[in-house]
């Protein structure tokens, strides 16, 4: 077994990454990696809700004081719940890996559930639409390619992209995709890419019931999210919630999208094609929940839970198999840089 570096100056194509790096870590090691866990899916799915919990209580605790310092502390909240909504895309798509939980039934009833609905996801069509981003990646095949597409671009033109994130427009836009393809008028995707479907003669009838068919466990989810609200006098925090999907989850996955993949090589290399990023604080809570950031590791090893990330990429670096990573705002700056 061989422990140099010399294993990786080609990359890890996609058809060797896993014997590649079960030469350079050992069996055992790689085995270990891919070990699931309830607890550490439990761990992960309640931490999320019990973040958003709390935001929307610091949010009560705004409104009803109703002083200098209730903007200030909304703003942070919206924020905050932002990041979150961008943790409960980043379960959902560990759900689609079946990496959250040990048994694939369990995996996706939760995930579906407790994650993906209340985002306006389903598991099953994110799961088809991911599988063609890991085997296309870095190529003009790779269907999140319009996430990140067009970097480096001008300071300016990256403003305006933000501006527009956290104007509502990005968010609106989203959402009404999101609608028009669970009502089957457009294909479904998450890149933002608009492909109309053939009518087949369906009427407006049928459109409708499709989306409610489609979008079941959404609106299950938030019709009782709702109603808890509304009976608890609480009915604001409701909007708070719309108010952080609307406003600050589209800036979080900008920014994330982009320092997962733009301005990388587009090739089947994936120690060039992705990137992994250094994340502080903030960029855990808003840009890089459940070790998202760590994004080489993930493409190399598809299947590893969240929680193990860490390691890998711990694992990697002593090997020096993978670049010392920037930050986000080193990316940011990058993907601005065009004068």
């Amino acid at each position: 077994m061989t422990n140099t570096h010399d294993d990786f100056e080609t990359g890890l194509e996609r058809k060797s990454a896993r014997d590649t790096l079960t030469q350079l870590l050992g069996p055992e090691v790689i085995a270990s990696l891919h070990r699931r866990s309830d607890a550490w899916g439990w761990f992960g799915i309640a931490g999320c809700w019990a973040t958003i919990a709390l935001a929307l209580f610091m949010s009560e605790l705004a409104i009803d004081a109703f002083t200098w310092w209730s903007l200030p502390l909304l703003i942070v909240s919206i924020t905050l719940i932002g990041g979150r909504i961008l943790g409960l895309a980043i379960l959902s798509h560990e759900g689609s890996h079946r990496s959250l939980f040990e048994t694939q039934k369990f995996n996706d009833s939760v995930c579906n559930w407790l994650c993906a609905a209340p985002i306006f996801l389903d598991i099953a069509k994110y799961r088809r639409h991911h599988a063609l981003h890991h085997v296309h990646t870095g190529t003009e095949l790779d269907v999140d390619l319009p996430l990140c597409d067009g970097f480096p671009t001008s300071p300016a033109s990256m403003m305006r992209k933000f501006l527009r994130d956290i104007s509502g427009i990005t968010g609106i836009k989203s959402l009404i995709g999101l609608g028009m393809m669970n009502a089957g008028i457009l294909k479904w995707n998450v890149a933002g890419t608009v492909e109309k479907l053939p009518s087949n003669g369906q009427s407006r009838v049928d459109y409708l019931w499709t989306f409610v068919k489609e979008s079941r466990r959404t609106l299950i989810f938030h019709s009782i999210f709702f109603l808890t609200m509304y009976f608890s006098n609480l009915t604001e925090l409701f909007f708070i919630w719309w108010a952080g999907y609307l406003f600050a989850y589209p800036l979080c996955i900008r920014v994330r999208s982009i320092a997962e993949h733009a301005m990388t090589e587009r090739s089947g290399n994936m120690l060039k094609n992705t990137r992994t990023t250094k994340a502080g604080i903030i960029g855990r809570a808003l840009f890089a929940p459940f070790n998202v950031n760590f994004h080489i590791e993930h493409h190399a090893l598809v299947s590893v839970p969240y929680w193990q990330l860490p390691k890998l990429h711990r694992l990697l670096r002593e090997k020096q198999a993978v670049p010392n990573p920037p930050t986000y705002w080193q990316v940011i700056r990058l993907a601005a840089s065009n004068k």
